[in-house]
C-alpha cells in the first residue's frame, strides 16, 4: 500500500512493475541484472483516485500518460533494482500529490493608475526618441 495523501492510498495490486536492463554505471553487473524499473499505473480505471484527481493527472503527467490512461514511469537512476523500485513509487506518489492539489484560482487584477501613467510616459518617450532619429521633413 502506497500512502500518497491522508485520503489517497494506492494498493500494490494496482501497480504493474517490469524490470529491464539499464545502461550507465554498474560495471559488468549492468549487462547481467535487470535493474531498471518500468512502473505502470492505470489512472483512469483506478478506484483509489477521485475523479477530480484523474482529470488533473492528464495535465500533470504529460507524455508519461498513454492514450489509454496508463501512467508509465521509468526509473533507472540507481544501480540496484530495489532503489529504482522505491524511486519509481515515490515519483508516482509525487505526481498524484501534485494532481490532488487543486489549481489556485487566479484573481483577475488591473494595473494601478501609477502603472498606467508610467507605461504611457514610456511610450511617449520612446515615440519622441524615434521621431528625432528620422530625417527632418520638408527640407530638400
Amino acid at each position: 500500500m502506497i500512502d500518497v495523501t491522508d485520503h489517497i492510498r494506492i494498493p500494490e495490486a494496482e501497480l504493474e512493475e517490469s524490470f529491464v536492463l539499464a545502461g550507465g554505471p554498474g560495471g559488468q553487473n549492468v549487462n547481467k541484472v535487470a535493474t531498471a524499473v518500468e512502473l505502470r499505473f492505470d489512472v483512469f480505471n483506478s478506484p483509489s483516485l477521485p475523479e477530480a484527481v484523474k482529470m488533473r493527472m492528464r495535465a500533470v503527467a504529460g507524455r508519461r500518460l498513454t492514450v489509454d490512461g496508463i501512467l508509465v514511469i521509468q526509473a533507472r537512476r540507481f544501480r540496484s533494482q530495489e532503489r529504482n523500485r522505491e524511486d519509481a513509487r515515490e515519483r508516482l506518489a509525487e505526481l498524484i500529490r501534485q494532481a490532488a492539489r487543486p489549481a489556485r484560482y487566479r484573481k483577475p487584477t488591473k494595473p494601478s493608475r501609477a502603472a498606467k501613467r508610467r507605461r504611457m510616459d514610456e511610450k511617449r518617450k520612446r515615440s519622441t526618441d524615434k521621431r528625432l532619429r528620422s530625417a527632418p521633413r520638408g527640407e530638400d
